[in-house]
């Protein structure tokens, strides 16, 4: 397969140049730069007589590629900017067109470009590796802008996803971070990305960094190893600007929230800019004896090593100090409001996190239509834990409080190599993508005994139980006893893979995406050393591969309108060994999507609807029979005799419909359920599974005046609607009683309000006006109540 690749891209290396040079065409380049002299970013270019578009970069820079001699306009435009036009002729040579300066300057262009949430049918997504817009994917693509992180006073990203139809929020055990789930399928770490580079969601991700956050829906095996079914997040981070500015902010909330933020950038030299981030938090909770420390800082440095060479340099670190914290627990596996402030954990619970980023990203265009890009990254992830877990009560209300104390660091490791080009083969256009990518991550976890009031090691302890309904035994005897750790586990995973993806654009209307990936994961030997004694245990390495291939179809009737259909599917990997004793191959997931991206009113409104149907025909059950026949009780042996089925629609609107105007909005449904489950012991079919959510929906519209006395007041509302769903356990045909638990769906409602006057703003915004109140459940032990109506402000000064 590695070979295949290797040819087949030195083919395309070598079939692209020549097209190149059989080519009569020409690239124009540019500068738009400001009144006062600074470069214009993200401002429309149109090339008039050629019906070519692009835009400019945060640097003002532009290319329009590809373009026939003649005599063309150049027309430079934005909402709220006085459009430019500049007459040029073309000849078969590179023509570098002089700077371009609009009428506005860098602050009144600040004030239009950065209040408007864009058409994204149009720009191309980190994600997705290739200059290709998403109206030319056949596959839903969802992308959160600045505007909406700063409008909503983000904080995190779980206050991000909100806002992405099919992604619902799930629950965790003890709130140790966030949990989200897509079209049926939890996103675990694996599906989590940071400026295209796997990272941990470990901690809850700081929001102050953010530019935008992508979402590619359904399968991306394609472009990424080893991620789940339902979608990707990568979340992007604000680069480096050759121009001087920055901003600093302070925000406050209910339960004594204080936060300070500042970002700085700005050049060293011309070759050089830089960027600083750092934010420091401080708050408390609704929930009684919960709090969080946190601390984060992100620098970051682009190097122009030539015209055609730019470095990234990018590192941020988090220090995440926070309350682990079970919620209310459940009565008799049924929830019981006797107080959403309620606090059942041990009262010095804890939990640490430190997450530490490094990331190379390097660029080369060797023209105007092959590059590549070479991407280096490094993580580190430590969690220090320990509190009680479990909070389930009897009918009675009392609960045990057994400890439980955790001690895990995480290395992982990501290298990636994309090559892309455009070339013409028989006037078929055609955007090539080859890539190759390695992952390593190595982690370690220790295993604890206690040391009890008698100062014997003990396996378990018990700090008292707990009484739900009588707060006098909430504190409990306050002893702490001393965890000593008596193992640790080293478990190594190595993943590398390699793909060729290429978009055919048979016609101007008809576009056919294709390719085909190779995955090969290791799952090393885990390494458990007994520390008293140094004998270590080994488990048996596991090796899985598989190819996974993406085809789809893409026609656009109009300009403004794409219909697509694809196929798709990934892979997981099982535990376990078959009847014969080998080691369980991975599951084959298949994803089938059609859907429908629009652009009204010039861009400024979009409306993409989408359907899909997944399927696992091949589910890891406990097998019924042995090899020899003989009825098999043993949970490790496993045969393929499942499967599941995840059905759903998904509707976003976006768009700036009106100057000052700005609405995003989204409704999804899911049904994800087991279609085929073992005759007796399997799990129930038919029967919406524990985590997924039925329907999701979200509304924010913001407003900000522009003329008159009021000129920059902001006035703004959201809405977001989380559906019927299931806690507890998927219920199985023989079990005596259901373990479900279900919860019904909840609104929460949010107002804003805020004023910009000159380089000040001011926002403020109070969060679930109605005081809903719902939880969000992991089984029957984590039963997180949602937050109370809430008020939280931000203050900042743009320099």
């Amino acid at each position: 397969m590695r070979r295949f690749i290797l040819s087949f891209f030195m083919a395309m290396l070598l079939f692209g140049n020549a097209s190149i040079a059989q080519q009569a065409t020409s690239n124009i380049q540019g500068t738009v730069k400001t009144a006062d002299g600074t470069p214009a970013p993200f401002v429309t270019i149109t090339l008039k007589g050629a019906n070519k578009h692009t835009q400019t970069d945060e640097q003002g820079n532009f290319v329009v590629k590809n373009v026939p001699a003649g005599s063309y306009v150049v027309r430079v435009s934005a909402i709220g900017i006085k459009a430019v036009e500049v007459p040029i002729t073309l000849s078969t040579t590179e023509y570098r067109m002089a700077t371009i300066t609009i009428t506005e300057s860098a602050s009144q262009l600040a004030e239009v470009t950065v209040s408007g949430y864009k058409s994204t049918n149009k720009k191309p997504v980190v994600l997705g590796k290739v200059a290709i817009a998403p109206k030319d994917l056949p596959q839903a693509v969802q992308v959160i802008p600045t505007q909406v992180i700063q409008d909503q006073q983000a904080d995190r990203l779980g206050d991000i996803m909100k806002n992405v139809n099919g992604v619902a929020l799930g629950a965790n055990r003890g709130s140790v971070g966030e949990n989200f789930y897509a079209r049926g399928y939890s996103l675990g770490s694996n599906n989590v990305f940071k400026n295209g580079a796997r990272t941990s969601i470990g901690g809850s991700p700081e929001a102050s960094t953010l530019e935008s956050v992508e979402v590619l829906k359904g399968s991306a095996a394609l472009l990424y190893g080893g991620v789940t079914g339902g979608a990707v997040v990568n979340m992007v981070t604000k680069k480096p600007k050759f121009t001087t500015g920055g901003e600093v902010a302070f925000r406050t909330g209910s339960y004594d929230q204080y936060k300070g933020i500042v970002d700085v950038y700005g050049p060293v030299d011309n070759k050089v800019a830089f960027r600083l981030i750092g934010t420091t938090e401080k708050a408390g909770s609704f929930r009684d004896n919960v709090s969080s420390n946190r601390f984060y800082i992100n620098p970051s440095v682009l190097y122009k090593a030539g015209q055609h060479t730019e470095v990234l340099f990018q590192a941020d670190y988090l220090k995440s100090d926070f309350t682990p914290d079970f919620g209310v627990g459940s009565v008799n596996s049924q929830i019981v409001d006797f107080g959403r402030e309620k606090f059942l954990n041990t009262p010095w619970a804890y939990n640490h996190t430190n997450t530490a980023t490094m990331q190379l990203n390097a660029k080369h265009e060797f023209n105007a239509d092959w590059s590549v890009n070479v991407i280096g990254s490094y993580q580190s992830y430590g969690r220090d834990y320990y509190g009680a877990e479990r909070i389930q009560a009897n009918t009675q209300g009392i609960a045990t409080r057994n400890l439980s104390r955790a001690k895990t660091q995480e290395y992982t490791y990501n290298q990636q190599v994309n090559l892309t080009g455009k070339f013409d083969v028989f006037g078929i256009k055609n955007t090539l993508l080859v890539g190759l990518d390695a992952d390593q991550s190595r982690v370690t976890n220790n295993a604890f005994n206690y040391r009890n009031q008698a100062g014997q090691l003990v396996t378990s302890f018990n700090y008292g139980n707990v009484n739900v309904f009588d707060p006098s035994t909430y504190e409990g005897n306050g002893f702490t006893p001393e965890s000593i750790a008596i193992s640790r586990t080293l478990t190594p995973v190595y993943r590398y893979g390699a793909f060729v993806q290429n978009l055919f654009e048979i016609t101007n209307n008809f576009k056919v995406l294709a390719g085909i990936r190779y995955t090969d994961q290791k799952n090393a030997s885990a390494a458990t050393t007994a520390l008293a004694t140094g004998n270590v245990s080994k488990t048996a390495t596991k090796f899985d591969d598989a190819f996974s291939p993406k085809l789809g179809m893409v026609y656009q009737p109009f300009k403004t309108t794409s219909m697509y259909v694809s196929y798709a599917n990934n892979f997981t990997t099982n535990t376990g060994l078959d009847i014969f004793g080998n080691a369980m191959q991975p599951s084959i997931i298949d994803q089938y999507e059609g859907g429908i991206k629009n652009d009204f009113f010039g861009g400024k409104l979009s409306a993409n609807a989408t359907y899909y149907v997944i399927k696992n025909s091949n589910l890891a059950q406990t097998a019924l029979l042995r090899a020899d026949g003989t009825p098999n009780s043993d949970t490790n042996i496993k045969e393929f005799s499942g499967s599941t089925r995840s059905d759903g629609f998904e509707l976003d609107l976006t768009g700036s419909p009106l100057k000052g105007l700005n609405v995003i909005a989204g409704y999804s449904y899911n049904f994800m359920r087991f279609t085929n489950t073992l005759a007796n012991t399997g799990n129930v079919e038919g029967v919406r599974l524990v985590g997924t959510t039925k329907n999701t929906a979200n509304a924010t519209v913001f407003y900000t005046l522009q003329s008159g006395k009021i000129r920059g007041l902001k006035l703004g509302a959201s809405a977001f609607y989380t559906g019927d769903r299931n806690g507890g356990w998927n219920d199985t045909k023989n079990a005596a009683t259901s373990r479900l638990i279900p919860l019904s769906g909840f609104t929460t409602f949010d107002f804003s309000a805020g004023y910009t006057r000159n380089r000040v703003s001011l926002l403020a915004k109070i969060s679930n006006i109605t005081n809903e109140l719902n939880y969000f459940v992991h089984e029957n032990y984590s039963v997180n109540p949602i937050a109370p109506r809430q008020f939280l402000t931000t203050v900042s000064y743009k320099f």
